[in-house]
């Protein structure tokens, strides 16, 4: 009986699809609230707690250097 529901949970896993390991975060125009994209993702419409519907995006802490060619 073990058996069973262990190689029922490994095909579970193996059906899953691979996610991307980063997450966009974005940040409401009106109150600042962040918010990312999963969490904006399980809502039926794209729109912050305070009812407005305009985010932008906050950008990623590192800074990429480039040399000079």
């Amino acid at each position: 009986m073990v058996d069973e529901s262990e190689n029922e949970s490994q095909e579970l896993q193996a059906e899953e699809p691979q996610t991307a390991k980063f997450d966009v975060n974005y940040s409401c125009l009106r109150c600042g609230t962040n918010v990312s994209n999963t969490e904006l993702n399980r809502l039926p419409e794209i729109k912050c707690i305070c009812g407005f519907r305009v985010f932008t995006k906050i950008r990623a802490p590192i800074v990429k250097s480039i040399k000079a060619v």
